[in-house]
């Protein structure tokens, strides 16, 4: 494939050593994209499906919790957040490799690059920090039934969804703005499907050890912290469980608590694997599987996983049907 439009200059670059070295820089206006065949349709296809399969997902989840006055609970106003993250998430990297996938060059602009960055880390930020909010959220209800009220009030919860929101902003900002400092040597060619941090580390001809300590920070604070929190919310819920009398009431604690840890352990294990090793020796095919769990696959399986085999969810489902039937007939 050809390199992308360039102009060539002189650059410094630090070495591992610390010395200066005189480099190739290249001014990149756009990157091109080697990780999947290109011009194949069945590439499109198969993009196209998960990405409606999510949509339709997660649209229906939002369309019940606003129209069900029975699901307007903390509980479902948290997943309602979760909803819009795994829609932006899909929409963010998606469109761009469904355009990519029938062009026989694959290529996405400079600034187009920094853009799906920032809003692709700031979703995964803001995911990390809510999947532990959830699971606070099914501690307070089954540990603190009586304090539930006022531990997870309206205001708690807006107050959480919001810091949710911004504390994954401010994290993919810090990511965006070292990567933009980034100066690339030769043909800005990324072994990916799209835009991410790890790829543009492994071309570039700069420094890049503040990335790597903001990418390693990020995955103690943002990634690690969170699934701890997860993790420890609920050990107690299992806790709590064990001691109910019945069997019933404690098969009726499981099944509200398991889908939720199944999508955290697929979230927090492949969001942790893609950004924990972004220096050499981490393979690109092994990135862009892991990449492609947690940013294209996860958010189409949340609401199969986490909502839509949920009893209260598949019971408001079958009222909208229902009154929609009902009205066309």
């Amino acid at each position: 494939l050809p390199p992308p439009a360039h102009s060539a200059c002189f650059c410094p670059q630090i070495n591992p050593a610390g010395s200066m070295a005189g480099e190739n820089k290249t001014h990149v206006t756009e990157f091109v994209l080697l990780d999947f065949s290109h011009g194949q349709p069945y590439i499109f296809v198969l993009f196209l499906a998960v990405y409606l399969a999510t949509l339709l997902g997660n649209l229906a989840i939002l369309t019940l919790v606003f129209l069900d006055p029975h699901l307007h609970s903390p509980m479902y106003f948290l997943l309602s957040h979760l909803s819009c993250l795994d829609i932006c998430y899909s929409s963010v990297t998606v469109p761009k490799i469904l355009v990519n996938a029938l062009r026989p060059r694959a290529t996405i602009s400079y600034c187009g690059c920094l853009a799906q960055m920032f809003f692709l880390m700031g979703c995964a930020g803001a995911e990390c920090a809510l999947l532990a909010v959830m699971a606070y959220d099914r501690y307070a209800a089954i540990c603190q039934p009586l304090r539930y009220a006022h531990a997870m009030s309206w205001g708690v919860c807006v107050v959480a969804a919001t810091g949710c929101w911004l504390w994954g902003m401010l994290d993919s900002a810090v990511h965006t703005v070292l990567a933009s400092r980034l100066s690339f040597c030769g043909a800005a060619q990324l072994q990916h499907i799209f835009c991410d941090v790890p790829p543009l580390l492994r071309i570039t001809c700069s420094n890049i050890l503040p990335n790597e300590v903001a990418l390693h920070a990020a995955s103690v604070f943002v990634g690690l912290s969170p699934f701890l929190l997860v993790v420890v919310s609920y050990l107690r819920i299992l806790v709590s469980v064990l001691r109910l009398p019945t069997a019933t009431s404690r098969r009726k604690a499981f099944s509200t608590c398991s889908a939720h840890l199944l999508v955290v352990a697929l979230y927090f294990v492949t969001a942790n694997l893609n950004y924990i090793r972004p220096s050499s020796g981490y393979s690109p095919v092994a990135g862009t599987v892991v990449s492609a769990l947690y940013c294209i696959v996860t958010p189409m399986l949340n609401p199969l996983i986490y909502s839509l085999r949920n009893q209260e969810v598949r019971g408001a489902l079958q009222k909208v049907v229902q009154r929609w039937a009902t009205l066309l007939s």
